[in-house]
């Protein structure tokens, strides 16, 4: 029979190393939860040596990881990339400064691509990549165009800064933002870690000011001042030489007018030379052919006839003569 005080000190024994156990319990299981808050992410970490895990992605809330492991963090939040008086150089060679201001998100898809290449020194690498995406966007327009073409630059900026630090390639969903698939993207799935950019997406972009120094400014007014009297030069030359040319042109239009009115009148005059002598021709055509009948319905035959009928008919045409006849003689008259 086994002895009581035996049994007692096994119960003891079991009783404290149970209790032990909670108490390890109670203070290791606290221990092995790691918090994120709503705006992070967070790679899996140990503590003892330092080892960080990147094949999973932690979002905000309470994760069982262990007692030797912690969170390294990533803000999941907006990163506010602020881009005071950059310097750039415009097509006409004269420096600017370019205020802007862009806001981008990490890509919880490709934080792991980040954290390899950057690490979590990874906001000083976007801000001197954004400024060399405007200094290459800038210097295709000149400071006119700077001033006149706001809306336009913004978007050919912001173009130039959202593939530097985003990549070329489509995001997973379209909807994500308004430029999560831009236009000529690459497809999600066919698209190389080399297009990716910086792993960011630039969702908002804003132009706030553009300065041209007053030095600059002025040069650029002498080569306005200079363009436009190379231009006023250009009309009065221009002007001149209409002028002559519409000089020339009313001095041949009006030689082709008197050419014509002369033309006109000279065959005028031959048309009415050429009816007259048609009308006399017809006319001594007609006499001829009403004689011949005139003749034939006389009788008269003999010249001395015709000779006497064509004087007679020849005085009577006369506006000076009287003719008459009375008994004594056939024929008498009298000049007046």
């Amino acid at each position: 029979m086994p002895d009581l005080g035996e049994n007692k000190l096994v119960f003891y024994v079991i009783a404290g190393v149970v209790g032990l156990a909670a108490i390890l319990l109670v203070i290791i299981l606290p221990m092995s939860f790691s918090s994120l808050e709503y705006n992070e992410y967070g790679f899996r970490r140990q503590k003892s040596t330092g080892t960080v895990d990147t094949s999973k992605v932690y979002s905000g809330g309470k994760h069982f990881l262990g007692p030797d492991y912690e969170f390294k963090t990533f803000k999941a939040g907006a990163h506010f990339l602020d881009l005071y008086k950059t310097k750039v150089f415009t097509r006409d060679k004269l420096e600017v400064s370019i205020t802007a201001h862009a806001q981008y998100f990490l890509r919880r898809d490709e934080l792991p691509l980040l954290h390899a290449g950057y690490d979590i020194y990874y906001e000083d690498v976007m801000k001197s990549s954004a400024i060399d995406a405007i200094k290459g966007a800038i210097p295709v327009y000149n400071t006119t165009e700077l001033k006149t073409k706001r809306p336009e630059i913004e978007k050919v900026i912001y173009k130039a800064v959202r593939e530097r630090l985003g990549g070329k390639c489509c995001r997973p969903d379209c909807q994500a933002y308004k430029e999560a698939c831009a236009s000529g993207c690459i497809a999600s799935d066919k698209c190389p870690d080399s297009e990716k950019g910086l792993h960011v997406d630039v969702k908002f972009f804003q132009l706030t000011d553009i300065d041209i120094p007053h030095d600059v400014m002025e040069r650029f007014m002498e080569n306005l001042l200079l363009v436009e009297k190379n231009l006023r030069e250009q009309h009065v030359q221009n002007a001149t030489i209409i002028r002559k040319d519409t000089a020339k042109k009313v001095a041949d239009i009006q030689n082709q007018a008197k050419e014509i009115r002369e033309s006109a009148e000279s065959e005028s005059r031959t048309i009415a030379i050429v009816a007259q002598a048609e009308s006399t021709s017809i006319i001594e055509k007609a006499r001829s052919t009403g004689l011949k009948q005139l003749y034939d319905s006389l009788k008269i035959t003999t010249q001395e006839q015709k000779n006497s009928f064509d004087y007679l008919r020849t005085l009577r045409g006369l506006d000076n003569v009287h003719l008459t006849v009375d008994f004594q003689q056939r024929i008498a008259g009298s000049l007046k």
